[in-house]
């Protein structure tokens, strides 16, 4: 397993890092410990959750998954083994703290009872789940400023997170679906204030989905925040398993109606070409899509995700596929032709 330096914070990651947010709804606590697991057999040390996991976020389940995480910790005594990341919710969700802000406040509310749930000390990475402000992120296109908005100011929320790294409980900071602004801006405000500077972005990345490469894979390189991958198989369409209509018993998209990100008509197209190409050069087209994103430069760690072992295993393969030049050059010759088609 290769690993990666996160940020500049002197932690090493591996290239791949085990996502968690099927635990506590599709993964049962047994089923969450098992592969978590593997994973660590593997060579796998980077474990990402959030306080509003599982997916789909409802009250019922809310920090089930960060809990599962916690048993396992305690069960195995395996915390000094891996790097731990989660993330406090930003404003939307009213089951969560009764409306999650970054205040000061609200981020040492989101540690204390994060840690608990994890039952450990300090987390390794801790992220900012998404803006506290007005602006793009899960696919929203035709930004729209807005003068007026109530947004915690980035001077207070990177201020809280200092408390939290001076107080032992977070080790480096993070943030997450955010845009070359908000790094930026986090990072000078780092630099004025003598506050933690962020390590990380964590935003989706796929074949469907290469708008990182406009603006932040600069900043990633330049500024050591790199990418921490999520969405690399577009919810699992890349695998091809959703195309011509198919809608698997088990699966995502066939589960939840609220997942249309990569649903797209333009996305079936796109997704058509990715697995006919894997299938010209024998390829699995799942291993294919998440060899692609292990290759970037600007890759910190590629967040896998699965709910059956058999998925587990296929997307850890991916470790070892070196893609040749002449698929990368089609890879991009499809992307040329039908780019980002799922922002």
């Amino acid at each position: 397993m290769q690993t990666r330096p996160l940020g500049r914070t002197g932690m090493e990651v591996s290239r791949l890092c085990l996502g968690t947010m099927t635990f506590g709804e599709q993964n049962s606590e047994a089923e969450a410990h098992e592969q978590l697991d593997r994973a660590v057999a593997f060579g796998i040390n980077f474990i990402d959750t959030a306080e509003m996991y599982p997916v789909p976020p409802m009250a019922q389940t809310q920090g089930l998954t960060e809990r599962y995480i916690g048993s396992w910790l305690t069960q195995r005594g395996a915390r000094d083994d891996v790097i731990i990341a989660t993330k406090a919710a930003g404003p939307g969700l009213d089951h969560i703290r009764g409306g999650p802000r970054l205040t000061r406040e609200h981020i040492h509310q989101a540690i204390n009872t994060s840690l608990e749930r994890l039952n450990t000390d300090y987390v390794d990475l801790y992220q900012l789940h998404w803006p506290d402000r007005q602006t793009n992120f899960f696919g929203k296109l035709g930004y729209v400023h807005n003068d007026e908005e109530d947004a915690t100011p980035l001077e207070e929320t990177l201020s809280a997170l200092k408390e939290l790294v001076d107080a032992g409980k977070v080790r480096a900071i993070g943030l997450s679906n955010d845009t070359p602004w908000g790094v930026m801006r986090s990072l000078q405000i780092a630099d004025k204030l003598d506050l933690p500077r962020v390590a990380s972005i964590q935003n989706p990345y796929n074949l469907l989905n290469r708008s990182f490469e406009v603006g932040l894979a600069e900043i990633a390189h330049r500024e050591d925040v790199g990418l921490l991958a999520y969405s690399p198989l577009g919810f699992g369409v890349l695998s091809g398993k959703y195309l011509n209509g198919a809608q698997p018993p088990k699966g995502r998209l066939t589960l939840y109606e609220r997942f249309k990100r990569y649903t797209s008509p333009e996305a079936e197209v796109a997704t058509q070409a990715y697995v006919a190409l894997a299938q010209q050069h024998e390829l699995d087209p799942a291993q294919m899509a998440l060899a692609f994103v292990n290759s970037r430069s600007f890759l910190t760690s590629n967040i896998i995700g699965a709910t059956t072992m058999d998925q587990l295993e296929s997307n850890l393969a991916s470790e070892s596929l070196k893609l040749n030049d002449e698929v990368l050059e089609a890879i991009d010759d499809i992307h040329r032709r039908m780019p980002n088609p799922c922002p």
